[in-house]
C-alpha cells in the first residue's frame, strides 16, 4: 500500500489568480462555481431542508459516515476516505453553512441559524434521505459533536464511534471564530473579508503549518469566501456556546469509541481529550504529538494506522489500540 502520511500534495498545475476584490473578500464566489471546481469522483446531491446538500458516496460493506468540522468541508476526510473505501461504505458531507453545501434557508429565503437543534434536524433528516439506518460514525471538531450527539439520540443506529479533536465541553472559542462575536465583524464580513485571515486560521489548525499547500490554502478560501457563508457563519458563531450541552449524558454510552486527538490543537484544548475517553465507557484513546486540530488531514497515515485497528480493517499493522498512548512522532 503506498503511504499517505503527507497531507494532500499540492497539484503541479498552476493556481488561476485571484482579483483583488477577490482577495479581499469584497466579493464572494457564486455556489455554481464551488460546484464546478470542487465536486469530485462519486459527488452527489441530495436537497435536505432546502439546501443541495454535496456529498460522496463510495465503496461498499460497513458504512461509515464521516462529519468534518466548523469551515471544513468533506475533502478534509480525502485521504483517508481513500484508504476506508477499499473495505466500506464510505459517505462524507458538506455540512450547511461549509464546502459546496452552503447556507441552508428558510421558506422565506432568509438564511437559517445553524445552532445545535438546527443541526439534529438535519442530520437526522441526511441519515433518512441516504436510507442509513446504522453506521459507523467518525467525527472531527464540531462534526464530533454532532456525532456523539447523534448516538446519545439514536443509540441503536451507531455501530462505533470515533471522535477527532472533538467538541462539546465548555472553551473559550479559537480567535479566528470569536471574531465573528462582534457585531462589527458580523455586518462587515460578507462585504470585506481579506484571504489572509482565512490562511492565517487555516495555518493554525495544523500542527506544522508548512504542510500545507497552496491547493488546500485556496479550497479554503473560496470555501469560507463562498456565496451567503460568511453571513451563516455570522448568525452562527454567537450560538456556539457548549456551557449548556449535556456532557455527562457520555456515560451512558454503550459502543465501540475511539477518541483522536493532535497534541498541538490550538483551537481546542488536548485536554478534553482525557473528558471524553473519561467520561466514554471503555473508549480508547490516542495523543499524537506534534499534530494539529485536523490529523486526519495533516498527517491521514498516523490516523489511519488507529482506524485500521479500530474498525478491523484487514490492512491494519498496529495491535488493536488499549488505553490512552501517545503515537510516535
Amino acid at each position: 500500500m503506498a503511504s499517505i502520511e503527507s497531507a494532500t500534495p499540492a497539484s503541479t498545475a498552476p493556481l488561476r489568480p485571484r482579483s483583488l476584490a477577490a482577495r479581499l473578500g469584497i466579493t464572494s464566489v457564486p455556489r455554481t462555481e464551488l460546484q464546478r471546481r470542487y465536486t469530485q469522483s462519486g459527488s452527489k446531491f441530495v436537497k435536505i431542508m432546502g439546501a443541495d446538500v454535496h456529498y460522496v458516496d463510495e465503496g461498499s460493506g460497513d458504512t461509515i459516515v464521516m462529519i468534518h468540522g466548523f469551515a471544513s468541508s468533506l475533502h478534509t476526510w480525502n485521504r483517508v476516505a481513500d484508504e476506508l473505501k477499499h473495505e466500506h461504505r464510505v459517505i462524507r458531507l458538506d455540512l450547511p453553512p461549509f464546502g459546496v453545501t452552503g447556507p441552508l434557508r428558510t421558506n422565506a429565503g432568509e438564511i437559517e441559524t445553524m445552532n445545535l437543534p438546527t443541526y439534529r434536524r438535519f442530520i437526522d433528516t441526511f441519515m433518512q434521505a441516504l436510507g442509513i439506518s446504522r453506521a459507523t460514525l467518525i467525527g472531527n471538531s464540531l462534526g464530533g459533536l454532532i456525532s456523539w450527539d447523534y448516538a446519545v439520540r439514536h443509540r441503536d443506529a451507531v455501530e462505533k464511534l470515533v471522535l477527532i479533536d472533538s467538541a462539546g465541553f465548555p472553551m473559550k472559542l479559537p480567535i479566528y471564530i470569536g471574531l465573528f462575536n462582534s457585531a462589527l465583524v458580523r455586518v462587515s464580513s460578507p462585504w470585506w473579508l481579506p484571504e489572509v485571515i482565512i490562511k492565517s486560521a487555516v495555518r493554525n489548525v495544523y500542527g506544522d503549518p508548512h504542510k500545507i499547500d497552496a491547493v488546500t490554502l485556496r479550497r479554503y478560501v473560496e470555501f469560507f469566501h463562498g456565496e451567503g457563508t460568511r453571513t451563516a457563519i455570522g448568525k452562527m458563531v454567537p450560538t456556539l456556546d457548549f456551557k449548556d450541552v449535556d456532557t455527562d449524558v457520555l456515560k451512558t454510552l454503550k459502543l465501540p469509541s475511539l477518541v483522536l486527538w493532535g497534541a498541538k490543537d490550538r483551537w481546542i484544548p488536548p485536554e478534553h481529550a482525557t473528558e471524553f475517553s473519561s467520561r466514554i465507557p471503555g473508549a480508547k484513546s490516542v495523543m499524537y504529538p506534534g499534530l494539529g486540530h485536523i490529523p486526519m488531514e495533516e498527517a491521514p497515515e498516523r490516523v489511519m494506522t488507529d482506524l485500521r485497528a479500530f474498525l478491523g480493517t484487514s490492512g491494519a499493522t498496529a495491535p488493536a489500540v488499549e488505553g490512552v498512548r501517545s503515537a510516535p512522532v
